[in-house]
């Protein structure tokens, strides 16, 4: 039994609802497992499940529309500008399709009496949810649950210590009953089919298949149900028309192969599969180990659930007393479950993750559990390539190319622009259309260009200048629509709009209240970024150099990022008031993070006004779902402010974390995972400025630890160790050989393995050396 305080989740008692089931996932399969000993629910999901098919949503008036709102917002008609933008700007009709769950599986186990010594658990280190527990009679039971991605199979093996006591049944239902067939199609097999409602819809099949040891199996209505067996082996295939076209079904029954239908011991089948998935799944997770010592006073030993409820404190705490709960093995457990969850919800040739990663119980989720691309489906990916899952980032480049030709579209028809755009939402098909009519956040087609940093992110982890190659179109093709999109303000400057500042409200100075806007910051520091990553990729590949030029010059023309009167980063062109001082979008400080055009060393009034607006937002209620509490640990940590990146970590865990750990928005929302997760390797590891920072922001709780494995731009892989707080030794290996620049506090000296010095040289604080392909060299302070 793993006894792990940081790589397993361990429970008590049952799951009483979804926000404290365990997940276990493949990429593209996924199951929510409640853990009951007599009935047993699994939520079942697969990624490419959305309401229906493909929608033509341009609104035709559009372009008229833009023009006749640039002039409003000019004339400060704040009100009629927005009513316009709702009448000829907004999608037609204003929803994307949205994603649905494939269906439940309900187990009713049969044993004696009561489940006692109970204990349900997800280990980390295989990927595989247990539940474990003895009945009256003395008789030990063990069910086990993972998803291969090697065998594309959910997989659920249930044993005793006891001959013949294996007794369930198992059915799938569920989608307010829409879905078509449920029967069996063989003695040990259901087939589960269905479709989501549209001509050009998605269809769906899912196959069940029993084996047992010894005993019966048969089939009783939909059900499959085992008697007195010795051990058992439930089976679930998920395929769609999306990915299979018209063969779906037979896709689905295929899963089950010869080597599985010809198995004469079920027992070495169950091995044979936990095995390949083992293999599969830690050849990924694997690749980074964190350590840190334990702090908890014995408390991590406690479940879970009582870790997390302990670090809330109670009302009786006052504030030394608060902070003095500490549990350093929780935070290391969190973030090995942010990687494990990647691993789980994102793989080559799946979806990318949505708000809800893949797990979602709802046939009309909240928010549509869409692609929400003005922050949410970008932050899920920041922990991709800093902790060495380059893999996993690799869906959401295959829906970029998806949005491409329906982005052309909407650029052209609604804005007369070349390139392509998204607004802020997207779908399986690569919707592109504005969505919603919620104004703070349905007219802005910064979408796409977000999106598209990820490219060039990817390419600085990976130095793949194939990748860099293949995807340069899209960075172009965002970058082009801008061209043409943009225009010059009354100051020459170019600017965007018709546009927001996501999901805020400002304040004019004659009490109007707006979002609607011209010129919005973060739209023209997401533009610079796009622009500066085409001008690099073109000097890279020796390609489009027309185009870079013409981006270089634009950017001479962008507004400066600008302070306001409070001292803050402006969100807006104008030094509007927000309605909501404390809103949990934190828009402008993208320069800060994701970005790196505001940072301590290299524009330090930028760095002073970004803490300026942080403290703002954060004294007024600020930080209050987990994904903005979970950005916010970025951004401390880019400010190279250990103290407050822990105590908003602390915040994010106790307040915004729910039993299985999953984040809540609320609701459920799992973006604050993944940013928690990148939060954590920002305080260890930096690489956005040019340079890699060691330990840039290590809290003080963390005095004594190590990592290895994580990555950094220019191709190096890091580990390191350290001890008092300080940097005592670390590796990088340079599986590139480009130039290393590396800061940390302390003096430190550059070895070969062989122990022969390195020619460095030292410049404000930072080390220079020249590297090797695939050679490692050795920092010692």
């Amino acid at each position: 039994m793993n006894k792990s305080t940081d790589e397993l989740l361990w429970y008590t008692k049952e799951a009483s609802d979804f926000n404290s089931a365990l997940p276990v996932g493949n990429g593209r399969m996924g199951a929510m497992l409640f853990g009951g000993a007599a009935k047993e629910i699994f939520k079942l999901n697969e990624d490419s499940i959305y309401s229906g098919g493909k929608r033509n949503r341009i609104n035709p008036r559009a372009y008229e529309g833009m023009q006749e709102i640039r002039q409003l917002l000019a004339e400060e008609k704040i009100e009629e500008a927005e009513k316009i933008a709702f009448q000829k700007m907004q999608g037609v009709p204003p929803n994307a399709r949205h994603y649905m769950p494939l269906g439940e599986l309900t187990m009713y186990h049969g044993f004696t009496g009561k489940a006692r010594e109970y204990r349900r658990s997800l280990d980390l280190r295989d990927a595989v949810a247990r539940v474990e527990f003895h009945d009256d009679a003395g008789v030990s039971y063990l069910r086990e649950v993972f998803v291969s991605y090697p065998a594309q199979l959910l997989v659920i093996s249930v044993k005793s210590d006891t001959p013949g006591k294996i007794d369930f049944s198992a059915a799938l239902d569920g989608r307010d009953d829409y879905y078509d067939d449920n029967r069996p199609v063989e003695k040990n097999i259901i087939l589960y089919t269905g479709g989501t409602g549209s001509r050009d819809g998605i269809f769906f099949a899912a196959g069940m298949m029993l084996l047992a040891k010894n005993g019966t199996v048969e089939t009783i209505g939909n059900a499959l149900q085992v008697h007195h067996a010795d051990e058992a082996l439930l089976l679930i295939s998920m395929e769609t028309s999306f990915y299979q076209g018209e063969d779906y079904i037979q896709k689905a029954l295929a899963r089950f192969d010869m080597k599985i239908r010809g198995a004469r011991d079920i027992s070495v089948l169950a091995e044979k599969l936990k095995a390949q998935h083992i293999e599969d799944y830690q050849s990924l997770y694997s690749r980074v180990k964190f350590s840190l010592k334990d702090n908890s006073g014995g408390a991590s030993a406690l479940p879970t659930d009582q870790r997390i409820t302990r670090l809330k404190g109670n009302a009786d705490d006052d504030k030394e007393c608060h902070k003095l709960i500490h549990d350093n093995q929780l935070g290391v457990l969190y973030f090995n479950y942010g990687r494990y969850l990647m691993i789980a919800a994102s793989r080559p040739g799946s979806q990318p993750m949505n708000l809800q990663g893949i797990w979602n119980e709802d046939m009309w989720p909240a928010w549509g559990c869409r692609f929400t691309i003005n922050i949410n489906t970008e932050m899920n990916y920041w922990s991709a390539e800093s902790c060495n899952l380059s893999e996993c980032h690799l869906p959401l480049f295959d829906l970029i190319e998806r949005m491409r030709p329906n982005g052309r579209e909407v650029a052209e028809k609604m804005y007369h622009a070349k390139g392509f755009c998204c607004h802020h939402n997207t779908d399986i098909w690569g919707d592109c259309a504005p969505q919603d009519l919620w104004m703070p956040a349905t007219i802005w087609c910064t979408g796409a260009a977000w999106l598209c940093l990820h490219i060039f992110e990817h390419y600085q982890f990976t130095q793949d200048k194939a990748f860099l190659s293949e995807h340069f179109d899209a960075l172009c093709e965002a970058a082009e629509f801008f061209t043409d999109y943009m225009f010059e303000n009354p100051h020459g400057q170019l600017v965007t709009g018709p546009s927001v500042s996501p999901e805020n409200t400002y304040l004019t100075k004659s009490g109007t209240k707006g979002s609607l806007c011209i010129g919005p910051s973060m739209d023209t520091q997401i533009i610079t970024v796009l622009f500066q990553d085409v001008i690099k990729a073109s000097e890279i590949l020796d390609s489009r150099k027309e185009l870079a030029e013409q981006l270089a010059g634009m950017l001479k023309k962008f507004p400066p990022i600008s302070v306001g009167k409070y001292g803050q980063i402006m969100e807006w062109a104008e030094d509007y008031d927000e309605v909501e001082i404390g809103h949990r979008h934190i828009s402008q400080l993208f320069a800060l993070h994701p970005a790196d055009l505001i940072s301590p060393q290299k524009t330090p009034e930028l760095a002073r006004a970004a803490r300026a607006t942080m403290i703002r937002r954060l004294i007024h209620g600020g930080g209050h779902t987990g994904w903005s509490c979970a950005w916010i640990i970025n951004m401390w940590a880019r400010l190279h402010d250990a103290d407050m990146a822990y105590e908003n970590l602390r915040k994010l865990l106790a307040h915004s974390t729910s039993s299985n750990l999953l984040d809540i928005h609320p609701p459920f929302q799992i973006d604050g995972n993944f940013g928690g997760t990148a939060g954590i390797a920002e305080v260890l590891l930096q690489s956005h400025s040019g340079e890699i920072h060691l330990l840039p922001a290590l809290p003080k709780s963390w005095q004594n630890g190590s990592i290895s494995g994580l990555r950094a731009r220019g191709g190096f892989e890091v580990s390191m160790t350290w001890k008092n707080g300080k940097l005592t030794y670390a590796e990088l290996i340079s599986h590139s050989g480009q130039p290393c620049a590396l800061r940390a506090s302390g003096v430190m000296t550059v070895h070969r393995k062989d122990d022969t010095s390195v020619s460095a040289q030292l410049r404000d604080g930072v080390i220079y050396f020249e590297t090797q392909p695939d050679v490692v060299y050795y920092i010692k302070a």
